[in-house]
């Protein structure tokens, strides 16, 4: 039986788990790369445009008063999810969502609506008749000499850098603090390495924590360095119809001062109709990379767990196995290092796809460009399982002490390289003979040392050895980072 469709959309009813089981984990993405986000973006660089506009000089559009200014402010500053509903009504007739954006505005500056608009309800708009006046010869000036692409792609950019700024790296510092913090707190903590599966030289909890660190902290340089572009050079990157109407203009030069001193971006300078997208696959590269290096954490510890070296605290009321009342699943590492792969697929999706465009333009990265939420919402969501996961972890230092007693094997390898050091024939073949394959004692490895040609303060140093204490710099290491 299926359940008869909703009228009303809820986080019950939403197709993504964003907007539905997660819908809290995400809420601080929706205000920029949700479908309002996007027009509140286009509407803030129309302003800005028209702004500038009024300051180049034009004899047509004299500079606007501090009141207009104000007024033009506080469109952008003030925009609300019903601002954006209205632009939702100008589109359904119009089926152009940046020229929906533009009518609105004009509706908004008190000019009212074009003629094929009329089927629409009035909307009444609280305006200054000295503002609409004032305004009213700069309306043509709205959206002047721009493609869509103009708007779009500023509005792109500004919503990637923000989202990156205020949301994706905060996240992945949670991660990178939390990770320190507990490199430092064991960085001494002796454990048993395992290579290919295999007990392998020992090395302590801390650093083998801090190893991830330093990748996060490498990786997340990659993500801060990438320039987030924009263009305003109209329909093919030529200023074709900004020249027709003001030929003895500086245009280049105006585009350029608008994008990056009023809309914080670096300018890009040579463009077809859209900006080529190659800042946002060298961004969601570099997030993806990011997102691998978690998966490999996330996988880690969840074998880390499964060997007893973690316990995970447990929360009054959760329910673990709905038959098995002893399980403490490790489901936020599950859980983040499935969201990852949802990320990944769609950000390296978008790297591969955004930067081609048949000629000067084709429409296949606007629909792309919508998910842009999507890719960064599972990236964030898995940051938060994650830093959950590592929040709830406690060290079995008795667990991870009783596995690395038991491995004196593992000292074969500093016994066979002072042997080498002393010139005795064939250290590592008479230690393979010796070990490979199975476990040793502690009493059979210091008989094998007692028997060996050295003198006498080097067997000492050897027998006094343990696999807790050959872990080299380790410690040190996991203390630095």
């Amino acid at each position: 039986m299926e359940l008869s469709p909703s009228p009303v959309l809820s986080s019950l009813s939403a197709l993504s788990p964003l907007d539905g089981r997660y819908v809290s984990k995400t809420d601080n993405l929706r205000p920029i790369l949700s479908e309002a986000g996007f027009m509140h973006y286009r509407v803030r660089v129309e302003v800005m445009w028209l702004q500038a506009l009024s300051q180049a000089g034009f004899a047509e559009i004299t500079p606007f008063s501090d009141k207009a200014k104000a007024f033009l402010d506080e469109l952008v500053n003030r925009f609300s999810v019903n601002d954006a509903a209205r632009i939702k009504e100008i589109e359904a007739i119009t089926n152009h969502d940046v020229k929906a954006v533009e009518y609105w505005l004009k509706e908004s500056l008190g000019l009212g609506l074009p003629p094929e608009l009329a089927q629409l309800n009035p909307r009444e708009v609280n305006v200054d008749a000295a503002i609409t006046a004032e305004l009213q010869g700069a309306a043509e000036f709205i959206h002047f000499a721009c493609t869509s692409e103009d708007i779009n792609n500023t509005s792109h950019g500004m919503m990637i850098k923000a989202a990156r700024d205020q949301v994706v790296l905060p996240a992945l510092d949670g991660i990178i603090d939390r990770l320190r913090d507990l490199a430092h707190r064991y960085a001494a903590l002796s454990m048993l390495s395992r290579t290919h599966g295999q007990t392998a030289s020992p090395t302590t909890l801390g650093k083998e924590i801090a190893n991830v660190v330093a990748r996060l902290q490498r990786s997340r340089k990659k993500i801060t360095v990438v320039e987030i572009l924009g263009k305003m050079n109209g329909a093919v990157g030529n200023y074709n119809a900004h020249l027709s109407a003001y030929p003895d203009f500086n245009w280049e030069s105006f585009a350029r001062e608008v994008v990056e001193k009023r809309l914080g971006l670096t300018f890009s300078q040579y463009t077809i109709q859209i900006e080529p997208h190659d800042y946002i696959a060298e961004l969601f590269d570099a997030i993806a990379r990011t997102n691998t290096i978690l998966i490999d954490l996330n996988r880690d510890i969840w074998s880390y767990i499964s060997l007893g070296y973690f316990k995970q605290i447990t929360r009054p009321g959760e329910i673990g196995s709905s038959t098995m009342p002893h399980k403490v699943n490790p489901i936020d590492f599950e859980n983040s290092e499935g969201n990852l792969g949802l990320a990944n697929a769609l950000l390296r999706h978008m790297a591969e796809k955004l930067p081609i465009s048949r000629w000067q333009r084709d429409l296949t990265d606007s629909t792309v460009l919508r998910n842009i939420g999507m890719a960064l919402g599972y990236t964030v969501l898995a940051y938060d399982s994650c830093l959950r996961g590592l929040n709830k972890l406690e060290v079995n230092a008795e667990k991870i002490a009783a596995d690395l007693q038991d491995a004196w094997e593992v000292l074969a390898e500093p016994v066979q390289t002072v042997m080498r050091r002393y010139g005795i024939e064939n250290p590592y073949e008479r230690l393979k003979e010796l070990t490979r394959g199975r476990g040793i004692t502690r009493q059979e490895l210091h008989e094998f040392i007692a028997g060996l040609e050295l003198p006498e303060a080097v067997k000492k140093e050897l027998m006094a050895m343990t696999p807790a204490s050959y872990t080299g710099l380790a410690s040190t290491l996991a203390e630095q980072i």
